[in-house]
């Protein structure tokens, strides 16, 4: 697949909605220098794209009664796409995942997980991701606090 290409004013759009998802189209177009209809027309365009997948509210996990964030290593009996794809659904299945990756080392995959509590995690490991049948160990890494959960992606690397 080609890597798309994007000039200066699309990388400014997504620098812009980045830092705020919610500004109004006709302030982002201010703060880039483009009309708002350019503007919208561009940014609908990094919609249809793939390039925007989204908007979210973004919440306080700690506030939220949900200060538990723990990362679990999956290693697995036996290695195929068919397993793959089934330790996905698994996994995609937990309300408390958050987030899994496919990775390479000792690990098979990388989960994080959210819960408020201990218990509420020791749960979630033995019934729901230790059920899942071709998950063979999972070693959990609790974090003790968060430094940075999220930020913008270096869209500077792309110039």
């Amino acid at each position: 697949m080609p890597e798309p290409e994007f000039d200066a004013t699309d990388l400014a759009i997504l620098s812009g909605l980045q830092r705020d998802g919610r500004k109004a189209n006709v302030d982002l177009a201010e703060e880039i220098s483009l009309s708002p209809s350019s503007c919208l027309r561009r940014t609908k365009a990094l919609e249809a794209q793939g390039v925007i997948a989204g908007y979210r509210a973004e919440l306080d996990r700690e506030r939220l009664g949900l200060g538990l964030t723990v990362f679990v290593e999956l290693s697995v009996a036996r290695h195929s796409r068919q397993t793959s794809r089934e330790i996905e659904e698994g996994l995609t299945a937990i309300p408390a995942v958050v987030a899994c990756h496919l990775v390479s080392g000792d690990a098979d995959f990388l989960v994080e997980a959210v819960v408020p509590s201990l218990a509420v995690y020791e749960e979630v490991l033995l019934d729901r991701i230790l059920a899942i049948e071709p998950i063979t160990s999972a070693r959990s890494i609790f974090a003790l606090r968060t430094v940075l959960s999220r930020g913008p992606l270096p869209l500077d690397q792309l110039r």
